[in-house]
């Protein structure tokens, strides 16, 4: 049963640790005012407003990445006010053990994962992927090296690679394409100002077909078959950061051929899934180096030791996020497997330290 003094604990919580989430979201905005190319490209086509939006929006993403640490400095700097005026101290006397004052701050921060994964990232991805979407394999996807569009496809031409300045209709119209053969015959080049995407084939308008023997002919309509399918080529073509829970799980449900950018896609799914979970973690790593009785005010070395933790968090969620993303790890492993041993590790020093070895 929830009680007013879960209910203090809570706010009190809550209140110190969306301060620091702030505070962190303004230097990040601060940081990205200074990428003026950006701004200045962006105003050049929709305008300052919408270019200023875009640096919002893409500090709303970073902050929403550095979480993990924010929470985890925030309740540590709640969780000191609360030993320095020696609350935790009355409290246990009252017969409230740490595990009861746990339950609001955890709800809290549940909660909190709950609505920026499902609302508040949905929101933010939605417009700048309007403004300034993602480039392809940034964030996850498929990697890239240039700014242009390449990807493989194989179907029953054989296997060749494709290479275009843009994209359009979710990856399925594309602009200045270039395709590159492999299979054996005179043809090893195909250019093209558009190629559409259209029931298993891919149709090149004014194809120019180049030959080995660099001879070339134009064919008004030229036609290679491919295994993808279009949502498929909805992610190959961009990033899974512009895609939203609902749109992840919608395109989850159609039929993706390609392992690896079914791998990249189920990664980004289950890191916003998991995300309260990394957040109750976080938590919990707090609690376990912070909420401990001592009779003078030095926390310094749990401090320390608390902020490393959240760091070796978050490099390791970001690390299994990319190997997820590239299909070295499942993707379940790669997201969940962080937020599990976050909450294993706070689970285990509390237990430590409240009741002692077993």
């Amino acid at each position: 049963m929830i009680r007013r003094l879960d209910i203090l604990i809570a706010r009190r919580m809550a209140l110190r640790i969306l301060t620091v989430v702030f505070l962190f979201f303004c230097l990040i905005l601060l940081s990205e005012t200074l990428d003026t190319v950006r701004f200045e490209h962006i105003s050049a086509i929709n305008g300052p407003g919408a270019a200023w939006l875009a640096v919002v929006t893409s500090a709303v993403r970073w902050a929403i990445k550095s979480l993990s640490v924010t929470v985890l400095i925030g309740a540590i700097i709640g969780l000191l006010e609360f030993q320095a005026h020696r609350e935790f101290v009355v409290m246990k006397a009252s017969g409230m053990s740490i595990w009861r004052i746990m339950v609001g701050p955890i709800l809290f921060v549940a909660l909190l994962g709950v609505l920026i994964a499902f609302v508040f990232d949905g929101v933010s991805t939605r417009i700048n992927r309007e403004i300034n979407p993602t480039p392809p394999g940034l964030g996850g996807g498929v990697a890239r090296s240039t700014s242009d569009i390449w990807f493989k496809q194989t179907g029953g031409d054989g296997t060749y690679f494709i290479v275009a300045e843009s994209s359009r209709k979710r990856g399925t119209s594309l602009r200045n394409v270039t395709v590159f053969l492999t299979r054996d015959g005179s043809v090893r080049r195909v250019s093209a100002e558009r190629a559409d995407f259209s029931r298993g084939r891919w149709q090149f308008q004014n194809a120019r077909l180049t030959s080995m023997d660099g001879t070339v002919t134009e064919q008004e309509r030229y036609r290679l078959r491919t295994n993808s399918s279009s949502a498929d080529l909805r992610l190959t073509v961009g990033s899974t950061e512009d895609f939203t829970y609902a749109e992840l799980v919608q395109v989850l449900n159609k039929s993706l051929n390609d392992p690896v950018i079914e791998a990249a896609a189920k990664t980004r799914l289950f890191k916003l899934t998991s995300l309260p979970l990394l957040l109750v973690g976080s938590l919990l790593i707090a609690f376990a180096f912070t909420a401990g009785y001592r009779r003078d005010n030095a926390y310094g070395t749990a401090i320390l030791y608390g902020i490393v933790m959240g760091f070796v968090v978050f490099v390791i969620t970001e690390m299994a996020d990319r190997a997820g993303s590239s299909g070295v790890l499942a993707p379940e492993l790669a997201t969940w497997g962080p937020a599990v041993v976050s909450v294993l590790i706070g689970t285990s020093v509390l237990l430590a330290k409240e009741d002692g070895r077993v």
